[in-house]
């Protein structure tokens, strides 16, 4: 079947549905089962930040340092002003990809500067210095991590986490991580990424889709003695009322300028490993990990051409037509409750791509975390195949990671 068909049957189901007034079934698949609980019969969602109780006391007479972002909100105010507005003595500001408020496009440099509002030291923690050095943290008695995630292992504010996490350790330091939800925290997938492949877009023995919470992954990473040499942080974690591994969580803020909506969220598991390919992901256009597409594919679906934008300077294929396919409507409808990632889009571009050498670059491991994963593409190997060759190393995953969960896990 080729992926015009694919697209095509899968959207006239989708249509049928909406037209029928009925919400998708849950989808079940590696046994996981997610069930959308009316929004009237759940309780709200506190996340960490705002359970001000439960951290404020601990922070009375102690300097204090912030790991934030433009999504680190108690409601309508910045983390950052609350906690300065409520007296705490708030030193310093660290900054992770994408920058204090969250404008900067993937990889692009973040430099340290003052923010405006507040007067205070904003130290970037992308580039050369993704590690809080011992002279930057010098004063500091605690410091706050409060940054959403959105679950995919190369999204990477995890990694400057466990940074975050090391220096903490080996400086004496107390870190206070604020819990949010994970958008796609209803599922595990993906290949385990081996050590010879570690990066910043990937830095533990984790499926791409991991599964947690930031504040379950930070129990993970202390437990595990994945910080170097073994040491340990002092950790603690506020967690949030009302969430479970269960509930679908829409994001009120986007967590950074390319993932602009829920659909590109769900969508960013699978849509992300095209990065590492001449594929253009829709940087540079309104839909970005919603479409795909290349002036050498041969699609009469759809067309888009990148341009250079906010969050997305020098996009790939700036300013050349691609042909491709506009899979926005997969992200709410098809991906939200699939629990896996979906290879179809790159096993059945990468067929009927005419240029197959090079196709697949360096960045493509970082990614997949593996060679494996385009070894088995090229070999020709099936969705189904691929899938079922990640079995074993999901089953140990998921013992690992039962032992840091906070919350009602999906299973």
């Amino acid at each position: 079947m080729s992926l015009k068909q694919f697209t095509n049957i899968l959207l006239i189901g989708i249509l049928c549905i909406r037209c029928s007034g009925q919400e998708p079934a849950p989808i079940q698949n590696n046994k996981v089962k997610v069930i959308v609980t009316e929004p009237s019969k759940l309780l709200p969602i506190v996340v960490g930040a705002e359970r001000t109780n439960s951290y404020l006391k601990g922070l009375e007479g102690k300097k204090v340092g912030i790991v934030a972002n433009h999504t680190s909100m108690i409601k309508e105010t910045h983390l950052v002003d609350s906690l300065v507005g409520l007296g705490v003595n708030v030193v310093s500001v660290f900054s992770p990809e994408h920058g204090f408020r969250g404008t900067a496009d993937a990889g692009e440099k973040v430099s340290s500067n003052i923010d405006k509002k507040t007067g205070l030291p904003i130290v970037s923690l992308y580039g050369k210095n993704k590690k809080p050095s011992k002279e930057q943290i010098k004063g500091l008695d605690v410091i706050i991590f409060d940054i959403q995630d959105v679950g995919a292992r190369f999204y990477t504010y995890i990694s400057t986490m466990h940074y975050v996490m090391e220096a903490c350790a080996e400086n004496n330091k107390q870190l206070i991580v604020l819990d949010r939800p994970n958008p796609n925290g209803h599922y595990v997938d993906g290949p385990i990424l081996e050590k010879e492949h570690q990066s910043f877009v990937g830095l533990h023995p984790v499926p791409i889709v991991h599964g947690m919470t930031i504040g379950e992954y930070a129990q993970l990473i202390n437990g595990e003695g994945w910080l170097a040499n073994k040491v340990k942080c002092e950790l603690t974690v506020v967690k949030m009322e009302g969430y479970d591994h269960t509930r679908h969580y829409k994001l009120p803020i986007k967590p950074s300028p390319n993932l602009p909506n829920m659909s590109s969220i769900y969508l960013y598991p699978s849509l992300c490993l095209f990065e590492g390919t001449p594929i253009s992901v829709g940087r540079g256009t309104d839909k970005p990990f919603q479409i795909l597409g290349h002036p050498k594919m041969k699609s009469d679906r759809y067309s888009f051409t990148p341009k250079s934008m906010a969050g997305a300077k020098s996009p790939k294929l700036e300013d050349e037509k691609c042909q491709g396919y506009d899979l926005s409507f997969f992200g709410t409808a098809y991906m939200k409750g699939k629990g896996t990632i979906n290879l179809y889009w790159l096993i059945e571009i990468y067929t009927n791509f005419p240029e197959k050498e090079g196709f697949f670059n360096d960045m493509f491991t970082l990614l997949a975390g593996t060679k494996k994963l385009q070894q088995q593409i090229e070999a020709g190997k099936t969705e189904q195949e691929i899938h079922a060759s990640w079995k074993v190393g999901l089953e140990q995953f998921k013992q690992t990671r039962q032992q840091y969960l906070l919350y009602t896990d999906f299973e």
